[in-house]
């Protein structure tokens, strides 16, 4: 397997300019700055130099004595001062201008992630910077048994196959499955040519019964004091939010000790691309055509997560694959809260077959999808209410999203106008239940929204749309 790190992000089109980072880190370090916001090449547009951490680091290539070593735990490229000949050989070789010359002692400088807690990604007021994880997230289940077999029949670039492999490989063995009628068994996971496709107990319930069949499995394990056993669903939207509603429903209300794992791909993908109740306002698909009287779907989508944290389940939380730190801090509560009650994980999932888009950009669909608000990452608990995991703040207009995905790609301006409203109003309704909520935890580095009273506002006002950013992207 090869090596992963930690590694700070940029995001420019988040960027105004405003120096807190650099300034943070020069109080910190006290002296010059490890990063630089340098202008761009249109205006208003930020460009970062910061050093990268290359795998390759041609910096310490050019040293002759030695000084600069990469880190084989944390990947940071570390600076030993005593070795150092203050040759400035490593600046020349440095093609990110991250390693550079303090004035104030003469000597190079540059950036070693403040072991593993940077300082300028938390003085970023916009959330241009992030510290992104998923290295470690590699690193520590990258080499753990995968429990699905090589070769399943998903489609090419298949999100809900990606989806199924990590979840299960946090979870483990000691699991039983349920995946009913849908993408997931259908790509083999339940089994063909006569065998499993999954290497823990896997069931093919009706679409109708997934969670009432588990609620079963649940008790009888409690009974013979099986209880260290994940009892789940992988189930799609239509066997979710359509035709098996009614036990998913009543399984949350009697509190049943089952994680509920939703794999959202807005429609019945399997069979044909038809409209289920999660898919969204305007989409093409087999059942809502385009065409001389009919524009896509007519009815918004069906908010499932909300409705499920109206159950009181002991955890609720929407995910994406675009933030994939995210998507394991939340496995992790799910699991633990499905050993005290009903528990559900709604993870939204992009289909490359029937959304039209190509395989190579379902994860650029994932990350836009979250940063223009079309999907909002929060959680709930009794305990708490709803919180944002990721700061709905500083938004791209929908437009960024819909213009990559092809079954929107016939919207009309006022089809476009619809959604952003929606969107907005989902926005400034999660805003008011989470009024009395934790802001988001640190690891996201992503700034609060400011707290309100009586009610959060946006923009001033709950009624008025959230305050937008304008999209430059270089």
């Amino acid at each position: 397997m090869g090596a992963a790190f930690d590694t700070i992000a940029f995001k420019a089109s988040l960027c105004d300019g405003c120096g807190d980072c650099m300034t943070t880190c020069s109080k910190v370090k006290q002296g010059a700055s490890r990063i630089s916001i340098v202008p761009g090449a249109a205006e208003a547009v930020f460009e970062l130099a910061i050093c990268r951490q290359c795998g390759d680091p041609k910096c310490a290539m050019v040293c002759p004595s030695g000084a600069l070593t990469k880190d084989g735990g944390s990947g940071v490229i570390g600076w030993n001062s005593d070795k150092c000949i203050d040759c400035l050989l490593c600046t020349a070789g440095c093609a990110y201008g991250g390693i550079a010359v303090d004035q104030s002692v003469s000597r190079v400088a540059k950036c070693d992630q403040c072991d593993g807690d940077p300082e300028c990604v938390k003085a970023c007021p916009t959330g241009a910077l992030e510290f992104r994880k998923a290295g470690s997230i590699y690193k520590e289940y990258g080499e753990r048994e995968d429990l699905f077999v090589p070769g399943l029949s998903g489609c090419l670039g298949c999100n809900s196959e990606l989806i199924m492999r990590h979840a299960m490989r946090k979870i483990g063995r000691n699991s039983v499955l349920a995946t009913p009628p849908g993408c997931i068994p259908g790509m083999g996971s339940v089994g063909y040519n006569g065998k499993t496709g999954t290497k823990v107990p896997v069931f093919h319930p009706l679409l109708t019964n997934t969670a009432s069949m588990l609620a079963g499995i649940r008790r009888y394990y409690d009974k013979i004091g099986r209880k260290d056993i994940v009892v789940m669903a992988l189930a799609g939207d239509g066997g979710t939010a359509d035709c098996g509603f009614h036990a998913v429903s009543g399984a949350a209300e009697r509190g049943e000790k089952i994680l509920y794992v939703c794999v959202d791909n807005e429609g019945y993908m399997n069979t044909g691309m038809q409209r289920s109740g999660t898919t969204p306002y305007g989409s093409w698909t087999s059942t809502t055509p385009v065409g001389e009287h009919m524009k896509g779907k007519t009815q918004d989508a069906k908010n499932l997560p909300m409705i499920m944290a109206a159950h009181k389940c002991r955890y609720v939380a929407t995910a994406s694959t675009g933030y994939m730190e995210d998507l394991y801090e939340k496995l992790d509560k799910a699991i633990e809260a499905s050993f005290e009650g009903f528990s559900y994980l709604h993870i939204y999932s992009p289909c490359p077959t029937g959304w039209r888009i190509p395989s190579s950009k379902v994860i650029d669909a994932c990350r836009l999808s979250v940063e223009t608000n079309f999907v909002t990452l929060w959680e709930y608990t009794p305990q708490t209410g709803i919180r944002f995991t990721r700061s709905p703040d500083n938004a791209l207009p929908i437009t960024a999203y819909v213009k990559m995905i092809g079954k929107y790609r016939h919207l009309s301006q006022d089809q476009l106008d619809h959604i952003q409203t929606k969107v907005d109003e989902q926005v400034a309704l999660l805003r008011i239940m989470a009024a009395e909520s934790p802001p988001p935890p640190p690891a996201h580095r992503q700034p609060a929204a400011p707290a309100a009273s009586p009610a959060p506002a946006i923009g001033g006002d709950a009624s008025q749309p959230p305050v937008r950013r304008e999209i430059s992207r270089n």
